[in-house]
């Protein structure tokens, strides 16, 4: 069985979530999107931190109002 990877660049982030890196950029730049942490010149996010904005973001059609 292979690991999960703890960590993923902005590339990978962004075939992940099939966006550009260029949104995952501009979202650093407004302070929105996931949190990230910058190393040694590197833009990095942690898995958890994508999977937890993923979460908050979840949306269940049968609790919204009118469903």
């Amino acid at each position: 069985m292979t690991a999960r990877p703890a960590t993923l660049s902005q590339v990978q982030l962004a075939r992940r979530w099939h966006i550009s890196p260029r949104t995952l950029e501009r979202w650093r730049s407004r302070n929105h999107g996931p949190a990230f942490v910058r190393l040694a010149g590197r833009i990095i996010y942690r898995v958890a931190d994508g999977e937890a904005y993923e979460a908050a973001r979840r949306r269940d059609p049968a609790q919204e109002p009118g469903a």
